[in-house]
């Protein structure tokens, strides 16, 4: 089964070897049709504190690495 990858922007990179993912997903709303916007924070594992806030970064699903977070920063496109 393949994994999940998100993209979404760094909006805290405080915690050692972790960053906070801000995903931002858009769908049509069912009755008034709209376009809406929902977001969710996730944390991931960055292992060389190298991503830095603001970045937009891909994040891969993984193995459970401590009680919440269960994400790898996969690259950051700043770089790129």
């Amino acid at each position: 089964m393949p994994k999940r990858v998100l993209q979404g922007t760094v909006v805290s990179d405080k915690n050692d070897k972790t960053v906070v993912v801000k995903v931002e997903r858009r769908f049509t709303h069912p009755l008034f049709k709209k376009t809406v916007r929902r977001s969710k924070k996730y944390k991931a594992h960055d292992e060389n504190n190298q991503v830095k806030v603001g970045d937009t970064v891909f994040i891969q699903e993984s193995a459970p690495i401590s009680k919440d977070k269960c994400w790898v920063v996969v690259s950051d496109q700043s770089a790129a």
